[in-house]
């Protein structure tokens, strides 16, 4: 029993820090804000998941335990809000996405994308 969860407990240590490290490239690959958000959004909050859970099972029945799984549950808890807060406050600021919009026409202002 104990192998097969120290086997668990590594494959989601390692699909964890795979989720990290591809959320950190999405990060600095993303083109625009909101998708950079997403990026740090969800898949850190899957990755941190990951990563502690599989502590979790490393830990046995000590008082790192409870530890662990209240970390755990504030990172769930708060990752989302902060992307939602994120968003919203960004969305009202008028932040737009920046994808195929290089010489796009305003339709607010009723610019043309011609330029002399």
């Amino acid at each position: 029993m104990t192998t097969y969860l120290s086997s668990l407990s590594n494959i989601l240590l390692l699909v964890g820090c795979f989720c990290n490290i591809v959320a950190s490239i999405g990060l600095f690959r993303f083109p625009d804000f909101y998708s950079r958000m997403h990026a740090a959004g969800v898949i850190d909050t899957l990755g941190t998941g990951l990563i502690l859970s599989g502590l979790i099972l490393q830990s046995g029945w000590d008082t790192s335990l409870s530890k662990l799984i209240l970390i755990l549950l504030f990172i769930l808890l708060t990752s989302p809000t902060v992307s939602f807060i994120l968003a919203n406050t960004a969305r009202r600021s008028n932040l737009k996405a920046k994808i195929g919009m290089i010489n796009a026409p305003d339709k607010d202002k009723g610019e043309s994308s011609s330029n002399p």
